[in-house]
């Protein structure tokens, strides 16, 4: 059992290469990975030269593609060629968008032909396409094979076992017939026809789909492959479920960020820069502070008001939080089930009916907890105003947070750029806006 007590970081800090090398024997590719990226650039190439090239193969594997991107930058000998040409093409794909020009270029003038023409085939398509995440290895066989031809195709192609999966049947136009799980065809007699073997549903994904809409597909669907094709359903890949699972933590990652109020950085959190994590902040900030001024003008037009009751001036924070809290609620559920698939625009009168009701529901508990408090120290009159002020802006806010997202979404924007922050700043304008109406009317200000 390795010793979980010992850190790469010390044993590199006390340049210790003997222990070093026996830290990495007793440590898996995936855990070296993970130490590896909180070494310096420096001392991670001089870690990474120091495993044998299968072990280095399988940890420069596991990086994300911008610590990929960093070791070739430090290592910048042969030893880099034959770690981009043992990858993926799909990943060696990702990995030339992270690297500058020139290393690209580099980089794919170094590789052999087949596999340059595979790399510059995902290449071609979209970023963040389906095309641009498949894996162009596959086997596929035609209509009139049987198992044992398949079997026999299967052996003579040359991938990796994780590259075989499935096996697609295709006619002789290369178009998409169906797909043979490799457990079914494995087990069948050899002289089965595969076309009897194939699933009962056969799903697609094509290459200018969203990468995120094949990934959920294949979620949902309970696939370890999905065929990816053409416009004219002719078949051109595979996106396999570790693509998927990789795209889906890459979309998720997005969503969480943008819900709050951050751009993506598109890197590792701890591998980026101060300065990084700062712009990436200071525009929604800024953004943000804009949509704030609204609530200064709307308190400037009600000034008299205030001054005519400065107790008004106490519960504005309660009331506008409460709004924005409640509004945020909405639009965070509403994006999430979007994100997945559970609704879409048609289902928009439903879930605004719905947000209506569960804000008027929230309005009337907090207005009838709140009610006896105020009315104590303020008066019942004051009272009435504060609750039917939370009645109002909690069903306002669940409302504006229920239908925001779905309306962005509907005109190309993406939902979560309607997020909790910015739902939260809008409804505290509105909010205010709420509160002095009513309470002038209440109070006959």
């Amino acid at each position: 059992m390795p010793d979980e007590t010992v850190q790469l970081d010390a044993l590199v800090a006390a340049h210790d290469l003997h222990a070093i090398d026996r830290w990495l024997d007793d440590h898996d590719a995936i855990e070296i990975a993970d130490e590896l990226i909180r070494l310096a650039e420096a001392e991670r190439a001089i870690v990474f030269r120091l495993l044998a090239k299968d072990r280095a193969l399988a940890v420069f594997d596991a990086f994300d593609p911008a610590y990929q991107e960093q070791l070739i930058t430090a290592l910048a000998d042969d030893s880099v060629h034959e770690l981009f040409l043992g990858i993926d093409a799909d990943d060696r794909a990702r990995l030339l968008d992270e690297v500058p020009a020139l290393v690209a270029k580099r980089l794919l003038n170094a590789l052999p032909p087949y596999a340059r023409r595979n790399t510059n085939i995902l290449l071609g398509y979209p970023e963040e396409s389906a095309g641009r995440m498949m894996s162009p290895r596959y086997v596929s066989v035609r209509t009139g094979f049987s198992a044992a031809d398949a079997l026999a195709k299967i052996r003579m192609a040359g991938l990796r076992p994780r590259e075989v999966l499935i096996v697609i049947i295709t006619d002789n136009e290369r178009q998409l017939v169906g797909v043979v799980d490799l457990p079914d065809l494995v087990t069948a007699d050899p002289d089965t026809i595969v076309t009897e073997l194939m699933r009962s549903e056969t799903y697609a994904v094509r290459v200018d789909d969203d990468q995120e809409v094949g990934a959920r597909f294949m979620l949902e669907a309970d696939l370890v492959a999905l065929p990816v094709v053409d416009t004219e359903n002719r078949l051109v890949g595979v996106l396999t479920v570790d693509d998927a699972m990789e795209i889906l933590e890459q979309e998720e990652t997005e969503d969480i960020h943008r819900t709050g109020g951050v751009e993506p950085l598109n890197r590792p959190y701890i591998d980026a820069t101060v300065l990084q994590l700062a712009r990436k902040r200071a525009l929604w900030l800024l953004v943000l502070i804009g949509a704030a001024a609204m609530t200064v003008n709307v308190l400037s037009v009600f000034e008299d008001t205030l001054a005519q009751m400065v107790s008004l001036a106490l519960f504005i924070p309660l009331l506008i939080g409460t709004g924005g809290n409640s509004g945020s609620q909405a639009a965070t559920v509403v994006i999430r089930s979007m994100a997945v698939g559970e609704v879409r625009f048609s289902d928009l009168p439903r879930i605004l009916r719905r947000e209506f009701m569960v804000g008027v529901l929230l309005g009337l508990m907090l207005g009838t907890v709140a009610l006896p408090i105020v009315a104590v120290f303020f008066g019942i009159q004051f009272a009435f105003v504060i609750s039917s002020t939370l009645l109002v802006i909690c069903t306002w806010a669940s409302f504006s947070g229920g239908l925001l997202p779905m309306v962005a979404q509907r005109i190309g924007i993406d939902p979560t750029v309607i997020s909790a922050p910015m739902i939260s700043t809008l409804v505290d304008a509105s909010g205010l806006v709420i509160y002095f109406v009513i309470a002038r009317t209440l109070l006959q200000l």
